[in-house]
């Protein structure tokens, strides 16, 4: 048969259990081989959408309510929309200039979707790439029960250039994005509920048993099919390897006792009209599935660039009364409700770092052995695809030295995917190269 006339039965015979099988993330033994408990080293990257309040001033310093600390390089004091980061200030950086070049021929509202990834989708590459959370996750993910977690706002993968997640598999694969807080709390600490463990290991082993017939029945087809469609398949085979993965792991954990949480405080019930209580849920639940060690890389998209069209836009209107959307704010960029919508986003963000700071982990605390992105993919009103407004926190115990703003503009110029390949290292997944990279981003390194 030619590969345009092949058979859909064929086709269809492997995708119904990737639909069918539930969203489970890489799980394994949180035991190195040694048998030993390893070091939790953590990442978590959280992004906000429609860039940040950074207007020019007349003598070119930064404005008082702007997103950024100060406007060049230098020691770090606190404005007043980054205030609410003063207990931590000795454990944060301020980046400015750093981009992904692969983003720059999309639009404003697109730039989002290759955030986390840095691929070229507007040039060489036509759909997205691995993101590095999830280049972490295939590397370490199989350390705790959960390879990753994925959060965002808005739930689901969005479609090309109006990206709702931040976390992809590889070649054209996003991955679905969590966003009711009861149903992420019951995804981490609940994952059977209705079922016994020995109805989930049957329903395990069926599916492994449907993985190994759908990788015969594509080995028979290989033959018969074009140079494209070998290519198509080669990618689909690897995302039938990393369902088998899951299933397999999934497996292993059936052997292992859930970790006890106490809800107390925990308000699963918060909703997007509710805006400060939903961003507290959502960063709790960061914080609980670090703390008990169920997974080590986050991924939380706190807002997308096409928010516009749910309560999530409103996020101003219902917090501060204002008459239009957020995004509404990014192209107006009125001064008091822009320094009012940056410090309450940055509220909500150093809440979680406060409660990594202030949980005890060894001989110091979470937030030294955990690394935290938060940041945009366009700067200050217009939607331009450049100089990414940056803030790297924690890791203190990583490698990563802070209390400075490092301007990468003009002349200093380096590619974002740098520091992704300094996140990457930190957290013990080796990486020589990440998308564009030129090497570390070794002005932030201790």
């Amino acid at each position: 048969m030619k590969s345009h006339h092949m058979n859909r039965r064929d086709v269809l015979r492997g995708g119904g259990i990737a639909l069918a099988l539930p969203f489970l993330n890489s799980m394994s033994r949180a035991v190195g081989l040694s048998g030993k408990k390893l070091q939790a080293k953590r990442m978590l990257i959280s992004y906000i959408a429609y860039g940040v309040f950074d207007p020019n001033t007349p003598d070119g310093t930064s404005h008082e309510w702007s997103w950024y600390p100060r406007h060049d390089s230098g020691p770090i004091t606190l404005n007043k929309a980054s205030a609410p980061f003063e207990t931590v200030k000795d454990s944060i950086t301020y980046l400015r200039g750093l981009d992904h070049p692969g983003g720059y021929g999309l639009g404003g509202h697109s730039s989002g979707d290759v955030f986390g990834t840095g691929a070229d989708m507007s040039g060489a590459e036509k759909t997205n790439n691995i993101s590095i959370d999830q280049l972490a996750a295939k590397i370490n993910g199989h350390h705790t029960r959960y390879g990753s977690l994925v959060l965002g706002s808005e739930g689901g993968t969005g479609s090309y250039g109006m990206a709702r997640t931040l976390s992809h598999y590889g070649p054209g694969q996003p991955i679905p994005a969590l966003a009711k807080p009861q149903e992420i709390f019951n995804c981490l600490f609940r994952p059977y509920t209705n079922q016994s463990v020995e109805d989930v290991r049957a329903r395990l082993k069926r599916e492994a048993s449907v993985l190994d017939l759908m990788k015969e029945n594509y080995q028979t087809l290989h033959g018969k099919l074009g140079s494209e469609d070998r290519q198509k398949m080669a990618e689909y085979l690897e995302s039938v390897r990393a369902i088998e993965q899951r299933v397999e792991r999934t497996s292993k954990w059936t052997d292992e006792e859930l970790p006890k949480i106490d809800t107390k405080g925990l308000n699963l019930e918060a909703s997007h009209h509710m805006p400060s209580e939903y961003m507290r849920c959502m960063y709790d639940l960061i914080y609980l599935a670090f703390q008990t060690d169920s997974t080590r890389f986050i991924t939380f998209m706190t807002e997308s660039e096409f928010s516009t069209s749910n309560p999530v836009g409103n996020f101003a209107n219902v917090l501060f009364g204002y008459s239009g959307n957020t995004h509404d704010i990014a192209h107006k960029r009125p001064v008091e409700v822009s320094g009012q919508w940056e410090k309450w986003r940055a509220e909500q963000h150093a809440y979680f770092l406060k409660r990594l700071r202030d949980t005890p982990e060894g001989d110091s605390n979470m937030l030294d052995t955990t690394v935290v992105l938060w940041g945009s993919a366009h700067p200050h009103g217009s939607h331009s695809t450049k100089d990414y407004p940056i803030q790297i926190a924690g890791g203190n115990k990583l490698g990563f030295k802070h209390g400075n703003l490092h301007n990468f503009e003009g002349a200093r110029k380096k590619p974002l995917s740098n520091l992704f390949v300094s996140m990457l290292n930190a957290v013990d997944a080796p990486t020589k190269k990440f998308a564009d990279s030129t090497g570390e981003l070794t002005e932030i390194l201790a």
